[in-house]
């Protein structure tokens, strides 16, 4: 190890993986979530930017996950060197049919596992990288720590459902 990688792990040893918030994210997100078995299939309108738009807990949730999902393929290609594939989602801008499901149970049970595994990935996937990467210049691109702060924002997905019951 040179004396530049001492100084640069010495300083970063103190810090927290920031994949940490994405974790906590997801908890949040989980916490809510955990409500909305009181759904009555009524979506919440909330108006975005000055466009209406209406919420279900399955929407949230599908949200949330591809939110988890870009910019985990996201670090994955600025680590790797490679240009991230473009996502085709419609995002918030649209509610799909299967977005108007009751929401059960085990609907929550798939959500618990499919969101909490998505955000240890960011953890696991961090530490592997090490303290040097997260605030390595990616040119045009954020730094692992910039996306993983971006990425803790998935909360506003659940929010914008809320706590029910």
């Amino acid at each position: 190890m040179t004396a530049a990688n001492t100084v640069i792990r010495k300083n970063h040893a103190d810090e927290a993986n920031p994949a940490e918030l994405v974790v906590a994210a997801a908890d949040e997100c989980l916490d809510l979530a955990a409500t909305w078995l009181a759904w009555d299939g009524r979506p919440v309108a909330r108006f975005d930017e000055g466009q209406p738009n209406v919420w279900t807990p399955h929407k949230a949730l599908r949200r949330i996950a591809d939110h988890l999902t870009d910019h985990l393929h996201e670090v994955e290609a600025l680590l790797a060197g490679a240009e991230p594939v473009p996502d085709g989602w419609h995002g918030r801008s649209v509610t799909l049919d299967a977005d108007w499901a009751r929401f059960t149970e085990l609907d929550l049970a798939e959500a618990r596992s499919r969101v909490t595994r998505l955000a240890r990935c960011y953890v696991l996937r961090y530490e592997v990288a090490g303290p040097a990467e997260w605030d390595a210049p990616r040119g045009p691109a954020w730094t692992l720590r910039e996306i993983a702060g971006h990425v803790s924002g998935i909360v506003y997905y659940a929010e914008q459902v809320g706590r029910l019951g």
